[in-house]
């Protein structure tokens, strides 16, 4: 039986630097989740951390989900013992100090290259669940924290979990909104192979300001012979720009641009038949597809392939809180936000053995030729790890929700200037089947 899916709304914002909806830079519309996607501030202060928690602690939100960025020095210990005086010279911060700020929060769920599975339990609200994972790194350039070398990258990114449905980092993936005026596309290459393994329903990004918007991206999982391959990209054209429109992107199937991905995930099954059914072209006249695209819609049409079994929902009494979390693979499981438990275990990136061995759906040593490889399960000739009974996750909406529109040291333009946040509506499932009485 599929899942009852309920419609949820994001609020996504990053980049704030120090800007928030209490000193006038901008203004937080209503929602149910609220995701803060890093830079929180300009350098990591205490005090401009405390600021800035305290806007986030006060924001009306079920769930608020919050990462660090490359300018949130104090947040990465080990950068900040190394270059912290470099910023702080006269008054030295202690980073443990600032990162219990996040981390002792009531009402903030702070990820640092870490899981959680969230469940909305709020009287009233979508009583929704999704699994997140949300990192602070980006590629490194310049003295910045959270920076990885490119040989670090694919270490890196493997420890994302098969199973997420909403991705947050800091950096967004290579081609996707990464464009900025001065370096080109700036994102990670490596990232965006881990978005067509994955296929999360959103990857919520920030960084480069000057890549602020949304795309959908589908994903080729039938090629045979190019590795990490996408079908076609979709652009969002914002309702909310010059206006006093909220900046809205609609994926719910009511809006008429459903996004195609079930969110399944068949842990151990490896050879189940796949169906095929037809695919809609983008419809929402917020996106616009690319001229291929449109020249493919014209010639043929379109097929995805999608699982015969249907998603498994868990069921908690509303109201309960607890927690599950695996020490070696930094993953929680939070059934109430009133309040969250505390911070498990951070996952580190140079661990050699961290969340080893990672085989989410069951197949173990999958062969490196075959990643990314597109193709249908059984054959031993695809990516069964990331296409073995999730071959409905076709589509990936991406994000990059930069508050600040321009970038440092904001001359020539005018001075500093602001994005209004990205409001997402999307459908997600019902964890708690009572929840559906009150429809």
């Amino acid at each position: 039986m599929p899942p009852v899916l309920r419609k949820t709304r994001f609020v996504c914002v990053s980049d704030t630097h120090n800007a928030s909806p209490t000193n006038g830079a901008f203004k937080l519309p209503r929602g149910d989740v609220l995701i803060h996607a890093g830079d929180l501030t300009n350098q990591g202060s205490l005090s401009e951390l405390r600021t800035t928690v305290d806007w986030i602690e006060n924001a009306d939100f079920e769930a608020k989900i919050v990462i660090a960025g490359n300018h949130d020095i104090t947040l990465d210990a080990d950068f900040y013992e190394e270059q912290g005086l470099y910023f702080h010279n006269q008054h030295p911060q202690e980073p443990q100090d600032c990162l219990h700020l996040l981390t002792s929060s009531p009402s903030i769920k702070y990820l640092s290259h870490q899981s959680a599975e969230i469940r909305l339990t709020k009287q009233g609200g979508p009583q929704t669940t999704f699994n997140i994972f949300g990192s602070p790194y980006s590629p490194a350039r310049g003295l910045w924290a959270f920076g990885y070398p490119p040989e670090r990258a694919a270490q890196l990114w493997d420890q994302v979990p098969l199973d997420t449905d909403i991705l947050i980092t800091h950096t967004p993936p290579k081609f996707h909104c990464d464009e900025s005026g001065g370096r080109g596309a700036a994102g990670c290459e490596i990232l965006r192979q881990t978005l067509w393994r994955v296929r999360p329903r959103l990857a919520v990004c920030g960084h480069i300001h000057e890549g602020r918007g949304a795309e959908r991206v589908l994903w080729d999982l039938a090629a045979p012979n190019i590795k990490y391959k996408e079908n076609d990209t979709a652009y969002w054209k914002d309702p909310g720009r010059d206006n006093n429109k909220q900046s809205l992107v609609d994926l719910t199937a009511k809006g008429g641009a459903a996004l195609d991905n079930d969110g399944f995930h068949n842990v151990g099954v490896s050879g189940a038949e796949p169906i095929v059914r037809p695919v809609l072209p983008f419809s929402k006249s917020t996106f616009e597809p690319s001229a291929e695209k449109k020249k493919n819609i014209d010639r043929e049409s379109s097929v995805s392939v999608s699982h015969l079994v249907g998603l498994e929902t868990g069921s908690s009494a509303v109201g309960t809180s607890s927690t599950k979390s695996t020490e070696s693979s930094g993953t929680q499981s939070v059934e109430c936000t009133i309040s969250f438990p505390e911070q498990s275990t951070i996952v580190s990136f140079l661990s050699a053995d961290a969340r080893a061995p990672f085989s989410s759906s069951g197949i173990n040593d999958v062969p490196s030729a075959t990643r990314g490889q597109g193709g249908l399960p059984p054959s031993r000739r695809c990516d069964l790890e990331a296409l073995s009974g999730r071959m409905g996750r076709r589509e990936t909406c991406v994000i990059n929700a930069a508050i600040m529109a321009s970038s440092w040291p904001h001359k020539g333009s005018g001075g500093k200037k602001y994005n209004k946040p990205i409001v997402v509506d999307i459908d997600l499932p019902v964890w708690d089947s009572s929840a559906l009485e009150t429809d």
